[in-house]
């Protein structure tokens, strides 16, 4: 498998924690169950000044895109710091979909489909949402592309509602391929879903005979954006299930039972030991997933598989813990801790659940 871009060794192990103590900084000022829930009401839902701020001024989007192409030159480690904070606050801004068709585009390994998309992803100017799923999942895809026209419906397509590019993986005679589409393009309908998690903007985007530009991808381009996704969701899905057991520790140390605090009962401290262990096993997989992804290595796609599976089932785990050890208060609509078990069963389901990874990976061996 070959996956661009290489990591950068220049970016040290400080560099990439000053990025993180940036990041947290800002959703610390700019953030919050507020300005989340604003957000999460928006139409189209997204947090357009959280945006704004970490494009232009941070430069997040910019982080794996290679110089010649408008961007840092840095790689997916970086962007999997930036995923994890982002986690952990529920931010609603387009990070992941822009990380997601950076790595489309970067392995498709199409020069002009880069140079022409790629440098207002970095700037933070163009949105690209990934275009792909069939109504039973990522195993096909929802549209079919025929001389050069592209027919039928993508579903689950994060962020399509604040995109201005799609990049939809569509179905042929010969297998999948990669299209560039203007999603305000005539015959292009987006239509927002009310899901699950609000956190979470997702919509369906149907194509009614729509010219598109066919963007030439390498061989192996769509097991290299699975891969990515995987990846990049795990560091996501760390993030979110830190800041649920953060929340919940300082839960056990408020609330009080029996005339005293609920955290120095035995029983709950070895719950949350568990949700310890759940986010640090995590957190470790994760890396090496995304390390390998950076670099490009051979067993990238297994680390993902791996992260993908042990990091959605962590998180549903450690989200689950704190919603029975917060009590009746876990379930109301006022406190965030409901967001977080919401946020951890909606990623579990995108780019293919866990037990279909699993199936997937056994078959594989028995081939």
């Amino acid at each position: 498998m070959t996956t661009e871009p290489t990591v950068r060794e220049s970016i040290s192990t400080e560099e990439r924690e000053a990025l993180r103590e940036s990041i947290a900084a800002l959703l610390k000022q700019r953030g919050g169950s507020a300005a989340l829930r604003t957000s999460m009401s928006e139409t189209p839902r997204i947090d357009r000044g959280l945006w704004q701020t970490l494009s232009t001024e941070i430069g997040v989007a910019a982080l794996p895109i290679p110089e010649e192409f408008g961007g840092a030159g840095a790689s997916f480690v970086e962007t999997a710091v930036v995923l994890e904070e982002l986690g952990g606050a529920l931010s609603v801004v387009p990070v992941f979909s822009a990380a997601l068709a950076s790595a489309a585009l970067l392995a498709a390994g199409d020069d002009a489909a880069s140079a022409r998309l790629l440098p207002a992803i970095a700037a933070g100017t163009s949105i690209v949402a990934l275009c792909w799923a069939a109504p039973s999942g990522w195993s096909s895809s929802g549209v079919r592309a025929e001389a050069g026209l592209l027919s039928g419906t993508a579903h689950y397509v994060l962020d399509a509602e604040s995109a201005d590019h799609l990049l939809v993986v569509a179905g042929t005679d010969a297998g999948l391929t990669v299209h560039d589409v203007d999603a305000r393009a005539e015959g292009v309908t987006i239509t927002p879903q009310p899901l699950l998690d609000p956190t979470r903007p997702l919509a369906s985007v149907t194509f009614d005979d729509v010219p598109a530009e066919t963007i030439t991808a390498r061989a192996g381009t769509v097991d290299t954006i699975r891969t990515a996704a995987w990846a990049l969701m795990s560091a996501e899905q760390v993030g979110g299930a830190a800041r649920a057991l953060d929340l919940t520790v300082g839960y056990s140390k408020e609330r009080n039972q029996f005339g005293r605090a609920i955290g120095s009962f035995q029983a709950l401290k070895h719950r949350m030991a568990d949700m310890y262990a759940h986010v640090a096993t995590s957190r470790a997989i994760s890396r090496a997933a995304v390390n390998a992804l950076a670099a490009g290595s051979a067993d990238a796609a297994q680390l993902a598989a791996a992260a993908r599976v042990h990091c959605s089932e962590a998180y549903a785990a450690v989200a689950g813990d704190a919603i029975q050890i917060h009590g009746g208060i876990g379930i109301t609509w006022e406190h965030d801790i409901q967001l977080y078990f919401k946020r951890a069963q909606s990623s579990s389901q995108l780019f293919g659940q866990p037990h279909e990874v699993v199936a997937d990976m056994v078959e594989r061996l028995r081939g």
